[in-house]
């Protein structure tokens, strides 16, 4: 054998080695072993709870937590720099239309993303956004997609009846203040914060108007090469975050604590407790198919998917029914009501009706009640 045929047949061989190794399932040691993405939000309170109270470990899990920017979520998740989460259904939508390899696998929880209008204008309506400037945290973010939901099913062109204007999260109540938009499209905490001071009034809630309040907003995703090698490891992990969304729902101000405490996030106890109670930690299976259905054909409807796009077909391909994940399973799963892990009595619950168009739910804004 000449060298140049020895060298080709060492490369040959080097890259069957290469492609099996890519393609073998995950060893036993590893079998256990995986990686759980979050950013350090408000509505991430079910993964801190995960960890915190052990549910992962019930599961037989060795997780790693991955923290990752806003910017780069989607990138790494593809890319396996951590292997499960839950997040924004909207967010991932497009990409898994563009044929990124994600599955959803259950639904986290419902009600974080508003459109809001400055109280000092005459904005009451969606159709009233007609010609008006948006501020929004960013192009392409959840607060922008579910604004161009809201507009599109109204019958508003979101690319040529509106102005989008961005601006830090922080800084759309100052934006409103200087008249510099008409309205803005945020998500949670940063909704409740604007609705207390006084400054908006709510055009669109995802927690209160249909169809969106029966919307999961944030579901269990997972990248799908894992999924193919550890379907048990996937399951676990979903179960665990399906779980953990529960005892969230069930003890509002100790999921706050936890988050704040265990320095997961920057904020305040009180503050973050006002954000979690506003949302409702009802883990659903089905919910989260729904939700995929849904805000598929909408951001279809928005412009935001491909004319040509086939909304049942993206479904299939974007959500996975996995083994001991079900309804019937988180209906049957109960957890504990800690001592206090309540909203305390001392804050109350104001209606919205002044500032949000008579909906009958409530912003969660914290102040000592008089009649108390």
């Amino acid at each position: 054998m000449n060298t140049i045929k020895w060298m080709l047949v060492v490369v040959v061989g080097m890259s069957l080695l290469t492609s099996c190794k890519k393609d073998a399932p995950i060893s036993a040691a590893d079998a256990n072993k995986i990686k759980v993405g979050y950013i350090g939000l408000t509505c991430e309170a079910p993964i801190f709870t995960a960890v915190e109270k052990g549910f992962f470990k019930e599961e037989g899990l060795d997780v790693t937590l991955v923290q990752c920017q806003w910017s780069n979520y989607k990138d790494v998740l593809a890319l396996g720099g951590y292997d499960i989460t839950h997040h924004l259904v909207m967010y991932f939508l497009k990409p898994i239309e563009q044929g990124l390899d994600v599955k959803f696998t259950g639904g986290i929880h419902r009600g974080c993303l508003r459109v809001q209008a400055s109280t000092k204008g005459n904005i009451h309506t969606v159709k009233d956004l007609k010609g008006k400037r948006i501020g929004v945290p960013g192009m392409g973010t959840p607060p922008f997609i579910f604004a161009n939901r809201v507009l599109g099913a109204n019958g508003i062109d979101a690319k040529t009846e509106v102005t989008w204007l961005v601006f830090p999260a922080g800084e759309l109540g100052l934006a409103l203040d200087k008249g510099e938009v008409d309205a803005v499209a945020d998500s949670e905490p940063i909704g409740s914060m604007l609705i207390a001071q006084g400054k908006v009034r709510n055009v669109a809630d995802q927690a209160a108007d249909m169809p969106y309040s029966q919307e999961y907003c944030c579901a269990v995703l997972v990248n799908g090469k894992f999924l193919a090698k550890n379907p048990k490891a996937t399951a676990a992990a979903t179960r665990a975050l399906l779980k953990a969304a529960k005892w969230v729902e069930a003890n509002p101000a100790a999921a706050a604590k936890l988050s704040v405490e265990k320095k997961y996030l920057a904020s305040t106890v009180e503050q973050n407790a006002v954000a979690i109670s506003h949302l409702r930690y009802v883990p659903s299976v089905s919910g989260a198919q729904t939700a995929v259905k849904l805000a598929s054909a909408e951001m279809k409807t928005a412009g935001m998917l491909s004319p040509t796009t086939d909304v049942e077909d993206l479904a299939k391909r974007a959500f996975v029914q996995l083994d001991g994940v079900s309804d019937q399973w988180l209906e049957s799963l109960t957890v504990e009501k800690v001592a206090g892990g309540q909203v305390p009595k001392i804050w109350y619950i104001r209606e919205y009706a002044k500032n949000a168009l008579g909906h009958e739910v409530f912003c969660g804004l914290c102040l000592p009640n008089p009649a108390q």
